[in-house]
């Protein structure tokens, strides 16, 4: 008599061999971030994944967090074409409630399920240089302010916490020459993170459940991309507004050595392992085109 418990293991299984030793980084942000069960359950996958042997690093968003923090200051969060403008007043908060409050919160949380981490600043990961200024659809120049590009990644402290079985929490912060830090874009940074320790694969969790036809529609997923078809989407406008950065990060990625980027919907509990470890895969995965 087969038992249905043990043909998920065996279905798991060689998953299991292929990612085992392997890095995994997931960027995590969004709905799956504000929500308490949601919490729950992506940092449950999370710690899963380090229990069967990968290695999982994980970069962190903080927008709700932020925008509550600076409202305590007396601050109004201000934002163009959704990108969030930086003060001076506004970075200091941001940098206290990502390195404060947002990864030390995440540790403990790990560890609650049995898992091991550890709180990277991004001070410690990403160079960055001072964005330069957006255009808007009219034309109109805007400074973001304190609003970095991320011009390289220093790896030395991700290295060693994964050498000794700790999962990174790496905050999207970054330091330019002379010392100043700048809010970094977290999927940008997450991909420029996965492409430097050359990792199998990286997970963007977001609000919708992949790349989409007809982005209304949740049943027009696409479940497999290659960067050809990726900019023919683009080019057809399917892929736009807030996806490009993604895509565009995902992109980078697969170009420095990075095997398969998956775009996952984080409120979908354990979407995570259903993508890695089953044949039911909730996701839209993109990978490079055979030779």
């Amino acid at each position: 008599m087969r038992h249905s418990k043990a043909d998920v293991l065996i279905e798991a299984l060689p998953y299991f061999q292929q990612f085992r030793g392997r890095t995994v980084v997931v960027k995590y942000g969004g709905a799956a971030m504000e929500n308490p069960d949601l919490v729950g359950s992506v940092l449950r996958d999370v710690v899963f994944l380090e229990a069967v042997g990968v290695h999982p690093v994980v970069v962190h968003g903080g927008g709700n967090a932020i925008t509550a923090a600076m409202r305590q200051e007396n601050l109004t969060a201000k934002f163009v074409d959704g990108l969030r403008v930086t003060d001076a007043a506004s970075i200091g908060i941001i940098e206290r409630v990502l390195v404060q409050t947002i990864g030390p919160s995440l540790v403990q949380k790990i560890k609650e399920l049995g898992g091991h981490a550890q709180a990277v600043s991004g001070r410690a990961v990403f160079r960055a240089r001072r964005a330069d200024p957006y255009v808007d659809a009219a034309g109109a120049t805007h400074d973001l302010g304190f609003v970095g590009d991320v011009t390289g990644v220093e790896t030395a402290e991700l290295k060693k916490l994964i050498a000794r079985n700790l999962i990174p929490i790496v905050s999207p912060l970054g330091l330019d020459a002379a010392g100043q830090a700048y809010n970094v874009n977290a999927d940008i940074g997450a991909a420029k993170v996965a492409g430097a320790l050359k990792a199998h694969s990286i997970i963007f969790l977001s609000d919708v459940n992949g790349v989409r036809r007809d982005p209304r529609d949740e049943t027009s997923l696409i479940s497999t991309l290659t960067p050809p078809q990726i900019l023919q989407l683009k080019a057809d406008g399917v892929i736009a507004g807030g996806m490009i950065p993604k895509v565009d990060s995902a992109l980078e990625s697969l170009a420095a050595g990075v095997e398969k980027v998956h775009f996952l919907d984080g409120r979908q509990p354990h979407s995570i392992l259903l993508e890695l470890f089953t044949d039911a895969r909730p996701g839209t995965q993109i990978v490079r085109e055979k030779a």
